[in-house]
Formats: C-alpha cells, structure tokens, sequence
C-alpha cells in the first residue's frame, strides 16, 4: 500500500483536522480550499468525510505545490486534533496511535473507543518502537496511507512541544534504509533526536 489511497473506503477524518489542511499557513488558504472542494470536501469541524477524499487532496497538493506544505499541514494539525492527555516526550510520541484512531471513524464509531481503550483495526497505525531518554533517541514507524512528509511534520511538532527544556534542537528524518511508502512501501521508519 502506498501514499494516498485509504486502507479501508469506509473510514472518515474529522473535519476539524481537515480545516487544517487549509490553515497550515496564511498563504494560499483559497488554493488549498480549491483542492479540498475538488476532491470533494467542504470542511465543517463538526462532520466527517471519506479519508480517500482527503487523501485525494493530499496528492493533488503534493504534485501541485510539493512537500514542504504536506509537512507545514502535518505541524498544524497538533493544533486541532484531538489527543489524550499526556506528561511526557514519551508518552506524546506514543499516544499519536491513540491520536490517529480518535481523530478516524467508520459507520459513525470512532475507530477508538475510550472506554476500553481499544483501537479498531483498518487504518493503520504510529508505533513507537524505541525511546531512548538517556540518549535522547527515538524511534517511531508509521503505517498510514498519509503521504511521509504530513507524519515528519506531525512527529516534529510533537517533539518540538514535548522535548525537555534542556534540549535546544531536535531533528526528525526518515530512515531512508527502510520501506517507504512514498517509493511504494506500506510503512515509513522515522529516527528522532533531541
């Protein structure tokens, strides 16, 4: 499975989190809410569209502008989506899976549910699968039919907020020795420094 094509048809994102596709910069609000329209979607915060559509929209951007504005969307969307609450570096890395299926719904359910904590399968999935705090290293792989730049973005902006105080600089690059999604992989590898 590459970039761009949803995993499961049925499954919806929030429009709030799509507003920010169009927010993610002052610039060219009208343009990214041209594609949006194209591909099918009039974003209300309250509702819930197709996540091929939204994907759609990705692709059309990607190709028109480039990549640089799918990882400024994937920094904004920290801003609107809705996460559990969380302490630490750590557990922000690791609650963006929780993140992802609040955010995500099929036939009117969450593909989270909160009281038993469980996530329903079919779009995937961010896995922490090693934190270092001591060497201040982390690694996170991401399963996702979202294009790689939108998840750097994302992971950016949470180590960006959650990174000790101490920490003057992070970094977040994918790990080109692994599958990509963007050259026709179902996963991308993410190495993350603070």
């Amino acid at each position: 499975m590459a970039e761009f094509v949803a995993f499961n048809p049925a499954v919806k994102a929030k429009g709030l989190n799509i507003l920010g596709f169009i927010t993610c910069m002052r610039r060219g609000q009208e343009h990214r809410r041209k594609i949006l329209k194209k591909s099918g979607i009039d974003p209300q915060p309250d509702s819930w569209y197709p996540m091929q559509f939204w994907l759609n929209a990705f692709k059309g951007l990607s190709q028109e502008i480039g990549e640089l504005n799918l990882f400024l969307m994937g920094k904004k969307i920290i801003d609107s989506a809705e996460f559990p609450p969380v302490k630490d570096l750590e557990q922000a890395l690791d609650s963006i899976n929780i993140a992802y299926h609040m955010n995500h719904q099929v036939d009117g359910e969450t593909m989270f549910n909160s009281e038993t904590g469980q996530m329903l399968d079919g779009i995937g999935y961010y896995k922490l699968i090693s934190f270092n705090e001591v060497r201040r290293k982390a690694v996170m792989k991401c399963k996702n039919p979202y294009p790689s730049k939108f998840d750097e973005g994302l992971i950016a902006k949470i180590v960006e907020k959650f990174r000790p105080v101490d920490s003057n600089f992070y970094e977040v690059k994918i790990d080109i020795t692994k599958e990509r999604r963007s050259k026709g992989g179902d996963s991308c590898t993410y190495l993350i420094n603070w």
